[in-house]
């Protein structure tokens, strides 16, 4: 199946300045961008003379399709309170693709989320990152396991504070116990070789850690405070794994240790009264500081902290508190994408990649601006 999207203005979040040009999808993916391309007799035209085209926006993190549109306590299920560490348990297998959260995001725009646990447990178990429509997530996922979660700061100590955890000391002791025993764990698989009578006792938990130990997948540290973010980059660089910071609200306090460090930082929510004193620094300025520092920023909403569809007017406060507009845009586009590791799919109109694109009558950080259409790997989205 052919399409061609003629005559939009192309934002494509590879160069800064936009140019007219025309698209072609095939198959669901970009198969080129050029003028007067030719398409067979058979293929749909879009006309998109004075429409901007866009690449579908990226989420780097939220919990949307486990906890979204009008649910209850009874429904939520991104947060597992029976034990602090779970690093076994997959959002694969809680998120809801009927959830309308999702469809919401997609007409708005936003046509891949990296989502999964919230942040009650010091290890809380993988994200997956997916696309916004669809009814099984088998079939939506573009990685099923992204990251392995993990948490720092007032919430583990909250939920935990009457079972195991009444300090951040705590927290960390924790975390590291579990990286101890999964770097053991791993070294006893790899000396048995292809001797089975040699394997360790086969361990759920430690299991699920090995992707993050054997540099798979990173480590995604929830950290809002100056002091948790820096503890999770020395835990991370202890034992040698890949790391992503996010939330990252006191980051313009140690801008140089974030550069030194040079990890990707999602930065956000941020719409909203601090509700903690660990939020108390929380400021549209910092995504714009951090990005200007050098390091490789993305904006997010927490999803449903924060309607996922409202992802570009994030990045339009932040522009608002002098964040550079092109270096937002990368920031809820190929940032993140490169972020959740899936890069060479999604995040920027470019040829190869997924035709996910979003069409606007107006400048994406417009309120007066609609998004006339999405389209998800080359189908647009109906609203019914």
């Amino acid at each position: 199946m052919e399409m061609l999207i003629r005559g939009g203005k192309i934002f494509d979040a590879v160069h800064r300045e936009p140019y007219e040009a025309d698209i072609l999808i095939r198959d669901g993916k970009i198969a080129d961008i050029g003028a007067n391309l030719a398409v067979s007799a058979e293929a749909e035209i879009v006309d998109a003379t004075g429409l901007n085209v866009y690449p579908g926006l990226v989420e780097a993190h939220g919990h949307i399709g486990l906890d979204g549109w009008a649910i209850g306590y009874e429904g939520q299920d991104y947060n597992e309170y029976t034990d602090p560490v779970t690093p076994q348990l997959r959002a694969i297998d809680g998120i809801n693709p009927f959830d309308y959260s999702l469809k919401d995001a997609a007409l708005g725009g936003v046509t891949t989320i990296c989502a999964g646990p919230g942040s009650s447990n010091v290890i809380g178990g993988t994200f997956a990152a997916f696309k916004t429509v669809g009814k099984c997530i088998d079939d939506m996922c573009v990685k099923p396991e992204a990251a392995m979660k993990i948490a720092f700061g007032e919430n583990p100590k909250r939920c935990y504070r009457d079972k195991s955890i009444t300090s951040r000391m705590s927290t960390a002791a924790k975390l590291r116990e579990m990286l101890f025993r999964a770097r053991e764990y791993m070294r006893k698989i790899d000396l048995a070789g292809d001797d089975e009578s040699k394997l360790p006792p086969f361990d759920m938990r430690l299991n699920a850690l090995l992707p993050v130990m054997r540099g798979e997948i990173p480590l995604k540290a929830h950290a809002h405070q100056a002091n948790d973010i820096l503890t999770a980059v020395r835990i991370a660089k202890e034992f040698g794994v890949k790391l992503t910071l996010e939330h990252v609200t006191e980051g313009a306090l140690i801008v140089d240790e974030l550069v030194r460090a040079n990890v990707p930082l999602a930065i956000g929510p941020t719409f909203g009264q601090p509700s903690k004193i660990e939020l108390q620094h929380k400021s549209w300025e910092t995504p714009g500081i951090l990005s200007k520092a050098g390091c490789q920023v993305s904006i997010i909403t927490d999803s449903p902290v924060t309607e996922q569809s409202h992802l570009r007017f994030c990045a339009a406060m932040a522009v608002e508190s002098g964040m550079d507009p092109f270096e937002a845009f990368k920031a809820i586009t190929i940032n993140p994408a490169k972020h959740i590791g899936i890069a060479d799919r999604v995040g920027s109109i470019e040829v190869g990649k997924d035709a996910d694109l979003m069409l606007t009558d107006g400048c994406l950080y417009a309120l007066s601006t609609h998004v006339v259409a999405t389209y998800i790997d080359g189908v647009k989205v109906e609203k019914t």
